[in-house]
């Protein structure tokens, strides 16, 4: 079993924008059996791809965080929804074409359920 110590990686499931600024922010990671740390979501992207990819970075042992554009965190809400494990964490961040709305923010929804608000 992974220790915290052991996941040292971001991922992130985003658009092309939001994922070519992280790759250049230095993110991105390819491991030895080719397994990436992204995955660029476009319009063509179906929707068990996005869903592959978010079960893949929310199980391995190896990523800390999992950021996701909400954009696209909307297409797999009921995934998104589900997911209650502290790690990886899960971040839903805006893009540039679609801005933050917190009313869809699973995590947050959890979090103001706690506060009773």
């Amino acid at each position: 079993m992974a220790n915290q110590q052991d996941r040292n990686l971001l991922a992130v499931i985003g658009d092309e924008d939001s994922v070519t600024g992280l790759l250049l922010a230095g993110i991105g990671n390819v491991g030895q059996d080719q397994k990436k740390n992204f995955l660029v979501v476009d319009s063509k992207t179906q929707i068990p791809v996005i869903e592959q990819a978010f079960e893949e970075f929310t199980t391995r042992k190896d990523i800390a965080i999992l950021l996701i554009n909400q954009h696209i965190a909307e297409k797999i809400r009921p995934m998104v929804d589900k997911y209650q494990a502290a790690f990886p964490a899960l971040l839903e961040i805006p893009s540039k074409d679609h801005p933050y709305d917190p009313s869809k923010d699973s995590i947050l929804k959890r979090v103001q359920k706690l506060f009773g608000e």
